[in-house]
């Protein structure tokens, strides 16, 4: 049997921060996963460029975790935009800001800011092993694990959990830790993803074409950003900051000219003559795209002749849509180990000794840096509270 200081289930982002925190002040730490290789969905998220955090005002920084907050906000205060940036450039990573407010490392991949902190990890003493799937709890001692070399057991002085949510399963996330966690947990539902809905056969050449410069509205959400039309519904970013409200069931409602008020908007179609077909009318008064002008025809028919009417009917065209795409699609979860179950040191009540960090607490954040911040913050913050047990418990021995 195995007895490091730590156990961490789980490498991913919340994970390896917990491990770097322990092994930085000393500790023995084993870190396991399921897959064969560490960072699976970190190196997914980099693909398209890593964002890490995002710098705005504190109170806007805030907003983007809803609810949860009240939650996580010691955690983020603790480990927040700037924290992030200060330990990128700790392992030789520079970072800069976009236009935006979104930060990213220089060389805009995941891989050589996983590798070098891995290479920290390594020299602070940490021990990696892949392929180990958690079985279950012992009856007397540790926890179980199938791994390549048959069943082993760990029995660690304190356990940190970060088995991640439920999307992406291909990744290593796939949920099953819920039937045998023992403690309270809210049911799993996509985040940041996409929409579904059933296109006529007029859209299709349409499919793939990206949807910019339109503000998006769903509930009291609302969000500026780029989608793109796909067979299977709409997906990007802009819509994935209204995923709680869509898949609370609100409408989706788009304003096309989001530049211009309504009044403007009438005014610049009054212009066109009367005689003109609506497309023109909608290319050279509102100055719509081919895709935005199918998107009108396709969801707000029939249209009104009046300019004012139209224009109003630019400024708010509705979108019907049948729910969120299925839980596998999303890039992250809402849902999970819930925060009356957990201390505030993010240690489990029923279980002490055993911490929980990332995607698998109850918590969601739209993309843009902040999920990726959740979870170094929430991995920090468990690896502190297993640090502050296992010295108390050291103390006590003495």
């Amino acid at each position: 049997m195995s007895r490091p200081d730590a156990l961490v289930i789980g490498a991913g982002p919340a994970g390896l921060m917990a491990a770097d925190v322990l092994s930085a002040a000393g500790k023995q730490v084993l870190v396991v996963d399921r897959m064969p290789s560490p960072g699976r969905k970190f190196l997914m998220a980099g693909k398209s460029g890593l964002n890490l955090t995002k710098v705005e005002p504190p109170e806007a920084f805030a907003a983007a975790y809803g609810p949860a907050h009240a939650w996580l906000a010691p955690m983020l205060a603790a480990f927040g935009p700037d924290a992030v940036q200060d330990w990128a450039r700790g392992l030789g990573q520079e970072v800069f800001t976009g236009s935006t407010g979104r930060v990213f490392p220089n060389a805009m991949k995941a891989s050589p800011l996983l590798r070098a902190w891995l290479a920290r990890l390594q020299a602070q003493g940490v021990i990696l092993r892949t392929r180990w799937r958690w079985t279950g709890w012992a009856k007397d001692e540790g926890v179980f694990f199938e791994t390549p070399d048959g069943p082993q057991q760990v029995a660690a002085q304190a356990v940190i959990l970060a088995l991640g949510g439920a999307s992406w399963r291909r990744l290593g996330s796939d949920g099953a830790w819920v039937d045998w966690i023992g403690a309270p947990c809210a049911p799993f539902a996509p985040a940041n993803v996409g929409i579904a809905r059933r296109w006529s056969d007029h859209m299709p050449g349409h499919f793939g074409t990206p949807l910019k410069g339109i503000a998006m509205q769903a509930g009291a959400l609302r969000s500026r950003g780029e989608v793109v039309l796909s067979a299977r519904g709409i997906e990007g970013g802009g819509i994935y900051t209204l995923s709680p409200a869509l898949r609370a069931g609100a409408p989706l409602v788009l304003d096309l000219c989001p530049d211009l008020t309504a009044e403007d908007l009438a005014r610049r179609l009054a212009r066109v003559p009367r005689k003109a077909s609506i497309s023109a009318r909608l290319r050279k008064g509102a100055g719509l795209t081919p895709v935005k002008i199918a998107l009108v025809q396709e969801c707000a028919r029939p249209l009104p002749t009046s300019p004012e009417a139209l224009a109003a009917q630019l400024k708010a065209v509705t979108v019907a849509h049948d729910g969120a795409r299925p839980l596998d699609e999303a890039i992250s979860v809402a849902g999970g180990l819930q925060a009356q179950a957990l201390d505030a040191q993010l240690m489990l009540r029923d279980r002490p000794g055993v911490f929980a960090c990332g995607e698998m607490l109850d918590w969601e954040a739209p993309t843009g840096g902040y999920l990726l911040t959740g979870c170094f913050a929430t991995g920090r913050w468990a690896g502190q509270g297993a640090l502050r047990w296992l010295d108390q418990a050291a103390c006590e021995v003495r």
